[in-house]
C-alpha cells in the first residue's frame, strides 16, 4: 500500500493537508455509512493505517526514507497503530466532548456497537473487525512468524522437546516444542497462538520453527539412511579387512571389508540408520571407503612398493 496515494496527497502535503485529506476519506467511508460494503470497509482500514504513518513524525520519516516495502519489513501491524488513540480519532471529527459530539455520534454511529467493535473498544491503537448488516467480523489475526530450529542428529534418531527461548511482541518467553523422530530439514513445527500479537484486538498469529540439523562429527544424512566415512591402507584394500562402526545409539560393529575393495565404495549395516517419521521403519548405515596412500615412505617400505610394482601391482 502506497500512504500518499491512499489519501491523495503528494508527499509534500503538509500536515494539514494530510489531515483535511483524511478526514473527508474517513468521513466518505466510514462503515457506519456504508453498512454492508466490504470495498468500503476495507478503503476505511487503509485510510487509517495510512494516517497512523504519515500523522506520526518518527514513522512518516521512516516510511519517506525506506519506501513502502521496505518500511512493512521494519514496522509490524501492531508497531503502525501504536499510539493511534480512537479519542484523537474523534477529536479530529469534532466529536472531542463539545457540542458537535453528539451531532457526530448520532451522524456516523460513534456511539453505536459497530464503530467500537471496528476500532477495538475503549479507543487506543487497535483496530477490529467492522460491523455491517451481515454482522461483526472477527478481528485480523496477528501476524505469523518463522524462527530457525536447530536440532542434532540424536534428536532426530530419539525425538526430543526442547524448551526455547523466544523474543516476540516485545517480551521474552520460554515455550516447549516436542521434535518428532525422523524429522527432515526444512520442515516447520507450528505453535498455535506463540506469533505476533493482532493489531486489532484479534488472535494472535502462529510461530513456525523452521527445522534445520546440525553437523555431525560421525554421520551425513542423506534421506533416512546415515553415511560415515572409513579410511583403510592400500594393503588391507588388497588384502581385506574389518572396520569399527558405531551406531547413533551406541550399538558397535565389525564390519568385514572384503578383499579387493575399491574406493568409494559402500557396505551397509541394515536397519540402523534414522526412522522414517514417528512410526516408520528405519534407514541403514553405510559405510564409505577411502583408501590412504601415504605422503612419504620408509626406505624399507619403497622397495616392498617398487618390488610390488614390478610384479604389475
Amino acid at each position: 500500500m502506497e500512504y500518499y496515494e491512499t489519501l491523495g496527497v503528494s508527499k509534500s502535503a503538509s500536515p494539514a493537508e494530510i489531515k483535511k485529506a483524511y478526514r473527508q476519506l474517513a468521513l466518505k467511508y466510514h462503515p457506519d455509512k456504508n453498512q454492508g460494503d466490504k470495498t468500503a470497509e476495507a478503503k476505511f482500514k487503509e485510510i487509517n493505517e495510512a494516517y497512523a504513518v504519515l500523522s506520526d513524525v518518527e514513522k512518516k520519516k521512516q516510511y519517506d526514507t525506506f519506501g513502502s516495502s521496505n518500511f512493512h519489513q521494519r514496522y509490524s501491524q501492531e508497531d503502525i497503530f501504536r499510539n493511534f488513540d480512537l479519542n484523537d480519532i474523534l477529536r479530529q471529527f469534532g466529536a472531542g466532548g463539545g457540542a458537535g459530539s453528539t451531532s457526530f455520534r448520532n451522524n456516523m454511529g460513534g456511539g453505536s456497537p459497530s464503530f467500537q467493535s471496528f476500532f477495538g473498544q475503549g479507543g487506543g491503537g487497535r483496530m477490529g473487525g467492522g460491523c455491517g448488516t451481515g454482522g461483526c467480523q472477527p478481528p485480523a489475526k496477528g501476524q505469523d512468524l518463522t524462527y530457525q530450529l536447530s536440532v542434532t542428529l540424536d534428536e532426530v534418531m530419539h525425538g526430543a522437546e526442547k524448551n526455547i527461548a523466544l523474543r516476540a511482541n516485545g517480551t521474552s518467553q520460554n515455550v516447549s516444542v516436542k521434535i518428532p523422530k525422523g524429522i527432515e530439514a526444512g520442515k516447520k513445527l507450528r505453535l498455535k497462538g506463540k506469533g505476533g500479537a493482532s493489531p486489532q484486538g484479534g488472535a494472535p498469529g502462529d510461530l513456525y520453527l523452521k527445522v534445520e540439523v546440525s553437523k555431525h562429527d560421525r554421520f551425513q544424512r542423506d534421506g533416512d539412511d546415515l553415511i560415515c566415512e572409513k579410511w583403510i591402507s592400500f594393503s588391507d584394500a588388497c588384502l581385506g579387512t574389518k572396520v569399527a562402526i558405531e551406531t547413533l545409539e551406541g550399538k558397535k560393529f565389525m564390519v568385514n571389508v572384503p578383499s579387493g575393495i575399491q574406493p568409494d565404495a559402500r557396505l551397509r549395516i541394515k536397519g540402523h540408520g534414522l526412522p522414517s517419521g514417528p512410526h516408520g521403519s528405519r534407514g541403514d548405515i553405510y559405510v564409505k571407503l577411502g583408501v590412504q596412500v601415504p605422503e612419504q615412505l620408509s626406505t624399507e617400505q619403497q622397495e616392498l612398493v617398487l618390488s610390488l610394482q614390478g610384479t604389475g601391482l
